[in-house]
């Protein structure tokens, strides 16, 4: 979230104009998930299908890689252990998106440490932002909450300096009388 005390730049929604906060962005649908205008609804649709459709080609392409091995004459046992990472790799990969999408994670440098696992299960993480999109799009849960906290602190934050601050200073240096 960020402040903008002049006038809204490009992004900004009606309600982040008059609070002065602008939304974070999401990959593919910017801050339309806000409000859910803009073609909120067609990019969740484009998502989905390009995201299965990206899973179904890596899919495809694993198989060729697969295919490759065995014309290699590499042995079953390489062979197993091969769909083994790559079954193992796309679960842990799948996990940690879903869960990416509703918290922030806990401890980032773990994070950054199973980005090779991750990457290595690719297709994990494109089928749980495929599945994701059916609900809504990913990550908005867990933006909405941290928008809608950002927004209630900057209100309670302004409310609180109505007023001329000037005379609440001058009401608290005079001294009581007795």
């Amino acid at each position: 979230m960020s402040e903008n005390s002049e006038a809204p730049g490009p992004g900004t929604t009606p309600g982040s104009t008059a609070s002065g906060l602008q939304p974070e962005p999401l990959l593919f649908f910017g801050t339309t998930w806000v409000d859910h205008d803009g073609g909120y609804g067609l990019r969740r649709v484009g998502a989905a299908v390009g995201s299965l459709a990206v899973s179904v080609a890596a899919c495809f392409v694993l198989r060729l890689a697969f295919q490759g091995l065995e014309i290699a004459g590499v042995g079953d046992i390489v062979g197993i252990l091969i769909v083994l990472m790559f079954a193992i790799c796309s679960a842990i990969a799948f996990r940690k998106t879903w869960e990416g999408f509703s918290r922030r994670p806990a401890d980032p440098v773990r994070e950054a440490n199973l980005r090779g696992l991750k990457t290595i299960g690719f297709v994990g993480s494109l089928i749980a932002y495929f599945l994701r999109t059916f609900k809504e799009a990913p990550g908005e849960q867990l933006r909405r909450a941290e928008y809608e906290t950002a927004v209630a602190r900057y209100v309670k934050r302004r409310s609180a300096r109505t007023g001329n601050p000037a005379a609440r200073t001058a009401k608290a240096k005079r001294p009581k009388r007795k």
